[in-house]
């Protein structure tokens, strides 16, 4: 037998040459929706590019990478704010670099445990999907949940604390903030940059590798490059440029800090709030996981290579930068209110450093600029990653109907448009709520991320327990100390950040839980009364009555009626009489255009259209058994969108009122107007002459017939 033939594109082509053209209107809003968006993709275009690890590495990475940019500022933040900076210097160094070094033993242990994920998981990987499968329900509670819920939740706050650390970083360049005032118009333009990404992602921009491994390499090179300097630049006569920190020490003496007692439960809490600040560095490490199936085969080896490499670079990057601070004596500070004024905060850490080695004038000012491009640059690329992997775990939870089903629709360019418009609002949100302060939205970040992180590795834990493949013991302890270390991780964020607005994520992962749960109940409730019982007697004939609502008769009402006519024999026009006079030329014009079709007058005292006709449906549905009422709602459609404005909507209003009523069919017949010149007065008063004439000579006949 042969094979079918196969749709080609000139095909498509020469089919939609045979259609008609489509109106000015549409074709106008076709032509800027394609100017914002872009053409339509084919579904042949669905599958994309497999990536090496060169490019996959910038892709994946650029999220976890980029957290450098603000972790250690974070560290620094909480030490500095208790007064260690002023009471004690070297505790403040001390305690940085090791709250900086206990991030990076964590960091290898997660690694490690992820590093199994992909082998386990070689499609793919996910908290979500990985908790799903191996944790389920337990105990009354659906983990699968929870963990999407987490990641959610975690990828709004990337969005949202990616571009506000990278607008902020830009604000420290001298140039940038006189000529832009990036500070004083931060959530403008965090806000910009997020409908930048919006639009881009809408429009199907892939990952692009050589944009993403731009500014990752980019920024990657600039800070060995600092680090460099600093190491071999003293034996050459370098010198750092001191005064773009030493006004930010000045400043920061001035801010009154409350004294501690740095010594038992008050020095340990201090330490573990720093530490869980510093977490957020972690963020991010799962990307690679969830892009397995974007890599070159062998896919799980390569990946997990890049996983590997993501670790050492975001872990050499991380301790560099808190080991410079350190030399340097860098301080970091918010927004603070010193004697009744606002005091603004202090540049970004990654501004003062670059500052300090390149200088911000002079020749090496260029490094400068660069590395604060960089940084910027791979922030911003952070925030696109979770523009791609939100939609796509917002897709999953939809196709298991925790999630409406909307998310899982494919726009015209292949992407899951709804996932994109509602994670670019949410961040916007943030950003608009908590000012676009990187200081504000950094306690509700983590506490996603390592809940996401515990219940994914404790799945893995069940996984090679049930499976018990070669060597699932050592597999399992490996899993299992990360689901313990990150468990810890997550509970001291918690506790340290509770009252700094962690609270709000956790009431916030209650309610999500709990929208899932409902929105599941109703798909599986909907499911259940749409199925197909083969017991079920099969349906008796049903009779169907048919009614043309007639606000007046005029030549649009015609086709309406033959179609209601071509539906049953019981056709019914119903009037609703909201001027009385009005009626006796209804009826009479009716005598010579209705076909014999009954007409209905129905009384309407206080000038309504959906009360007289709710009741006669009332009276029509209850004549006979096994009976459907269509009512049919005669439309003229105009030339021109603002011609709409003109005329009233009260057939728009009739079929919303139609809609809840049971074994009501509402259908609307439209006529559609045509572009033509106005006639003159003279004209339409002969029109309406030889009208009024022909009407005579038909009452005179029928007189006579009589």
């Amino acid at each position: 037998m042969p094979d079918p033939p196969v749709s080609t594109s000139q095909d498509q082509e020469d089919i939609a040459s045979l259609e008609p053209p489509a109106p000015r209107r549409e074709r106008w809003t076709k032509r800027v929706r394609h100017v914002l968006l872009g053409k339509p993709l084919h579904s042949s275009h669905m599958e994309h590019t497999l990536l090496p690890k060169f490019i996959a590495l910038p892709v994946f990475a650029s999220d976890a990478i980029s957290s450098c940019a603000y972790a250690t500022q974070e560290i620094i933040l909480v030490l500095g704010a208790a007064g260690l900076m002023g009471q004690a210097g070297n505790l403040y160094q001390k305690f940085t670099l090791s709250v900086a070094a206990s991030i990076i033993f964590l960091l290898v242990i997660v690694v490690t445990s992820y590093w199994q994920t992909i082998f386990a998981y070689p499609r793919g990987g996910g908290s979500y999907i990985v908790t799903s499968d191996n944790l389920g329900t337990r105990w009354g509670i659906n983990w699968g949940l929870v963990a999407g819920a987490s990641l959610l939740t975690d990828y709004i706050l990337t969005v949202a604390v990616s571009i506000a650390a990278g607008v902020q970083n830009l604000s420290g360049i001298p140039f940038m903030e006189q000529h832009f005032h990036v500070a004083e118009f931060q959530v403008l333009y965090c806000l910009l940059c997020i409908g930048i990404l919006t639009l881009a992602n809408l429009r199907g921009l892939k990952e692009s590798g050589a944009l993403f491994a731009t500014f990752t390499y980019g920024f990657v090179v600039m800070c060995l490059l600092m680090f460099v300097v600093v190491m071999v630049g003293p034996t050459m006569g370098w010198k750092p440029s001191l005064g773009n920190i030493t006004a930010t020490q000045n400043t920061f003496s001035i801010i009154p800090k409350e004294a501690v007692q740095l010594s038992g439960l008050a020095l340990v809490a201090l330490i573990l709030r720093a530490f869980s600040s510093g977490c957020t560095a972690m963020t991010g490490v799962e990307a690679v996981c969830d892009g397995i199936p974007a890599f070159r085969e062998p896919k799980s080896k390569n990946a997990a290579i890049t996983l590997l490499m993501m670790g050492i670079i975001l872990g050499t990057i991380f301790l560099g930068v808190s080991a410079l601070a350190m030399h340097f004596n860098v301080v970091y500070y918010g927004e603070t209110v010193v004697n009744g004024s606002t005091l603004e905060g202090a540049p970004a850490v990654i501004d003062q450093l670059s500052g300090a080695v390149f200088g911000k004038t002079g020749i090496w000012s260029i490094a400068y600029l660069i590395t604060q491009f960089m940084t910027a640059g791979i922030l911003v690329l952070a925030a696109n990653t979770a523009f791609a992997d939100y939609p796509r775990l917002s897709s999953f939870m939809a196709r298991d109907r925790f999630l409406p089903k909307q998310f899982a629709n494919v726009g015209d360019k292949l992407v899951f448009n709804n996932g994109i418009v509602i994670l670019g609002m949410f961040a916007a949100l943030l950003i608009v709520i908590f000012k676009g302060h990187v200081d504000n939205l950094i306690p509700l970040y983590a506490v996603g991320v390592f809940l996401a992180f515990t219940l994914s590795q404790s799945a893995m834990v069940v996984h090679w327990f049930v499976k018990k493949t070669e060597g699932w013991k050592r597999k399992a302890v490996i899993n299992g100390i990360g689901a313990f270390a990150t468990f810890v991780v997550l509970v001291t964020i918690i506790v340290e950040k509770f009252t700094h607005g962690a609270w709000a994520i956790i009431v916030l992962l209650f309610l999500l839980y709990a929208m899932f749960r409902k929105i599941h109940s109703h798909y599986v409730a909907v499911a259940h009364q749409l199925k197909i019982d083969p017991a079920q007697p099969v349906p008796k004939s049903m009779t169907n009555t048919v009614l043309v609502l007639i606000p007046t008769l005029h030549k649009g009402v015609l086709p309406a009626l033959n179609y209601a006519r071509s539906l049953s024999a019981d056709c019914r026009a119903v009037h609703m009489e909201t001027d009385p006079d009005d009626t006796p030329r209804l009826r009479e014009r009716w005598e010579a255009y209705g076909q014999d079709t009954p007409l209905v007058i129905l009384n309407s005292p206080y000038r309504s259209l959906v009360g007289p006709i709710m009741r006669y449906l009332d009276a029509v549905q209850v004549e006979r058994k096994n009976h459907m009422v269509t009512v049919v709602v005669p439309e003229y459609v105009p030339t021109k969108w603002w011609h709409k404005l003109l005329h009233g909507n009260s057939g728009l209003l009739v079929r919303i009122a139609l809609q809840s009523r049971r074994d009501v069919i509402v259908t609307s017949v439209r006529y559609y107007l045509s572009e033509t010149e106005i006639p003159d007065e003279s004209a339409l008063e002969e029109e309406i002459q030889h009208i009024s004439t022909a009407q005579l000579i038909m009452e005179s006949e029928e007189k006579h017939d009589h």
